[in-house]
């Protein structure tokens, strides 16, 4: 039986919301929990470290689940939408800021 939460539109570009997930992904949820606790990489972890919060109260809710034999089977992360932004440049010209964000879906099970 698996478990899934997800997180949309958060203001993390992909590229380093899929560094941290490379980290922790076939981890069991213990292990990665204690792993995003620690990491270096506070605001990111923060994410992350509430998504497998999340799926594994999800697996809590649903009843006969051992919290303690769930894995992390599938960490997916997917470009979200971009926020345009224009700053002023010289002569009247204008330049273009990408605000990146990333959508993050989890998928627990068990051993």
């Amino acid at each position: 039986m698996s478990f899934t939460a997800k997180v949309s539109s958060v203001r993390i570009t992909s590229r380093k919301m899929g560094m941290l997930a490379d980290e922790v992904r076939g981890k069991g949820v213990n292990e990665a929990l204690n792993y995003l606790q620690l990491s270096s990489r506070k605001r990111t972890a923060g994410v992350l470290f509430t998504l497998l919060k999340s799926a594994s109260s999800n697996a809590n809710q649903k009843g006969t689940v051992d919290i303690d034999q769930l894995f992390i089977k599938e960490l997916l992360v997917g470009n979200g939408t971009i926020l345009k932004r224009f700053r002023p440049r010289a002569k009247g010209s204008a330049f273009r800021i990408n605000k990146r964000t990333c959508h993050v879906s989890v998928t627990l099970a068990e051993k």
